[in-house]
């Protein structure tokens, strides 16, 4: 089994309050995430440490569906962010742990995602 990261990062001219509302509400969730041609349904989101979210992607041309879910396990309002995802596909196996780190800087807010 293979252990493998990427790390994105980026500042945004905005605030952390708005980049964790982002990650945490799940309207604004379902809006951004999907990938280019994908629309997203969450299903469940209920944003405490232990807590649950299941959400499923479909493309949008070929209306070709999958869902995934996982779990918060760790969260600091405004500043961090940390979860679980499973895909439900077994042929998609392994968990991914993600963690979002939010901070203000002097032009926006700095988001360090791993």
């Amino acid at each position: 089994m293979a252990n493998n990261s990427i790390t994105l990062h980026r500042v945004f001219k905005t605030t952390p309050e708005k980049i964790y509302r982002a990650f945490t509400e799940p309207i604004a969730m379902a809006s951004w995430f999907p990938p280019y041609g994908f629309v997203c349904e969450v299903h469940q989101m209920e944003v405490k440490i232990g807590g649950h979210y299941k959400m499923s992607f479909t493309n949008f041309s070929t209306g070709s569906q999958h869902s995934f879910g996982g779990s918060f396990l760790d969260l600091k309002p405004n500043a961090f962010i940390k979860y679980s995802d499973t895909f439900d596909n077994p042929n998609l196996p392994g968990e991914m742990i993600t963690t979002v780190a939010i901070k203000a800087v002097s032009c926006g807010t700095e988001i360090k995602i791993v």
